[in-house]
């Protein structure tokens, strides 16, 4: 078998593998990007924190619908998500408590509670898809709202580009022209929170934050420019899945986690590589000496 029958062949033949194709390479345009302003943000915990977030409305969602429905899952995910989001931005303003920490405290309830809900009225394996997704299995209605979550996103990144640039690296010059740097991190939760459903979908509860989180930092090794970091991690995303469908196929393991693990290893590889990385600073380091 050649290379190039190797690396297409497996898409050509099965239809749940071009399902899964499309799916991961729609998520990684639009989770790769918000994963570069989470990092910029200083939000990486807070995206996972909401990726737990969701799970108790997609236990909900697969309990209504007696099944592994991604579209009820999704909604109830999506309510949980928007929830929790909004508890954790009122608790963090009326108390002491910083935002982090309150994700941190409603998360770890939302967690408990979902995995509890699937325990008592489903099997092991139904707790399995919900935790670690089922992109093999992803039908034509979960492309669909993936696709449509993508584009919504995109489109949103666009139209508050500057002011969440803005909001990132210098907050009080927004507050002092009054730029309702309020509404934009609101909708930057949102943004946050629907790609978390997406991710959901394909990847699980526990794995969909890896999409936005990895493909972010392997951006920002190599990157110098934000436009530039957005476009990286939508490559390295939309590669990571690819290769890990691959390899999930030929080397018979789970598609999900075998997604990540490669965006893990394209992350070590960064970390020693890249023009910031470890090996090209101690390379400049040595040259100054000498």
């Amino acid at each position: 078998m050649s290379l190039y029958a190797a690396a297409v062949q497996p898409f050509f033949e099965y239809g749940f593998m071009r399902r899964a194709l499309v799916a991961s390479l729609s998520l990684g345009l639009s989770a790769g990007p918000v994963g570069v302003v989470l990092m910029l943000r200083r939000m990486s915990l807070v995206g996972d924190a909401m990726s737990h977030a969701v799970l108790p409305g997609a236990a909900i969602g697969f309990l209504v619908s007696g099944g592994l429905s991604l579209f009820a899952m999704g909604i109830g995910g999506m309510i949980a998500g928007l929830t929790v989001a909004l508890l954790s931005g009122a608790v963090s303003r009326a108390t002491v408590l910083k935002e982090d920490a309150s994700f941190a405290t409603f998360y770890l309830a939302s967690l408990a509670l979902g995995v509890l809900i699937v325990s008592l009225r489903g099997s092991n394996i139904n707790l399995l898809h919900v935790l670690f997704g089922t992109i093999l299995s992803v039908d034509r209605d979960a492309i669909v709202m993936v696709g449509c979550i993508t584009s919504f996103t995109l489109i949103t990144l666009a139209l508050i580009y500057r002011p969440l640039v803005a909001e990132c690296f210098d907050p009080a010059f927004l507050r002092s022209v009054k730029g309702r740097g309020a509404l934009y991190h609101l909708i930057f939760l949102l943004l946050l929170v629907i790609n978390l459903i997406a991710g959901f979908q394909t990847l699980g509860t526990l794995m969909a934050v890896g999409m936005m989180i990895l493909p972010a930092a392997i951006a920002q090794l190599w990157g110098r420019t934000l436009f530039t970091m957005a476009a990286l991690a939508a490559i390295v995303a939309i590669l990571s899945g690819y290769l890990g469908l691959l390899l999930s196929y030929y080397l018979e393991l789970a598609s999900g986690p075998t997604i990540i693990l490669v965006a893990s290893i394209l992350y070590v590889i960064s970390l020693l590589a890249a023009p910031s990385g470890l090996l090209m600073r101690r390379f400049n380091r040595s040259h100054l000496s000498g």
